[in-house]
């Protein structure tokens, strides 16, 4: 059987999720800045839906569909969240996170984001990776920024929230194994044929 792999980093664990972190994730998500800065967080988060939202992790991630880890303090407290969630028939994934607003500005959602997007390539084995945020999210073009995504475009009216369309920013990366292999592949197709 497959099995979510555990993730640690400087300050970090990034670990499966389970169901007695069902308080943690009210807390932190029912915060309305969250709710804010994100597509799919309701407000108010009522009762039995972070329960809900965690029973879906281990089908998805079994059945391919994408991983979602817990972000910890190395002390374990829950600070927030980080998902890849595979994306079409091409090989890619979205990024998404959130961390608790009493943690915001600390460096942690890049450090968090910058381990999920290792293990994607590495581990899932995905060609690509994006992401995008609401324009005007500053914070969080600067982590795509500081974790090597860049900025690819501006979708006008991509999606809908409270009614009204709101327009984001998209960010993308290749996989540097990916990189790797057309270099290596451009090299050997640009070699002078000895004769």
């Amino acid at each position: 059987m497959l099995l979510q792999e555990t993730i640690q980093t400087e300050r970090l664990i990034l670990r499966p999720f389970t169901l007695t972190d069902a308080p943690q994730v009210k807390a932190l998500a029912g915060d309305q800045r969250i709710y804010e800065t994100t597509l799919c967080i309701p407000y108010p988060y009522e009762n039995g839906i972070a329960e809900s939202w965690i029973a879906t992790h281990q089908r998805s991630f079994y059945e391919g569909l994408g991983v979602v880890f817990a972000i910890c303090l190395s002390a374990g407290d829950l600070i927030g969240a980080a998902s890849l969630t595979r994306n079409g028939l091409f090989n890619r994934a979205e990024l998404g996170y959130w961390i608790g607003s009493t943690y915001w500005n600390r460096g942690y959602c890049t450090e968090a984001a910058r381990a999920i997007v290792e293990y994607g390539f590495h581990s899932l084995g995905y060609h690509k990776i994006a992401a995008r945020h609401f324009v005007g999210n500053r914070s969080s073009g600067r982590v795509l920024e500081k974790i090597g995504l860049t900025r690819e475009g501006v979708l006008q009216d991509d999606v809908m929230k409270d009614g009204r369309y709101i327009t984001v920013e998209l960010y993308g990366m290749v996989s540097p194994l990916a990189i790797q292999g057309l270099s290596t592949e451009s090299e050997t197709l640009s070699a002078p044929v000895k004769r």
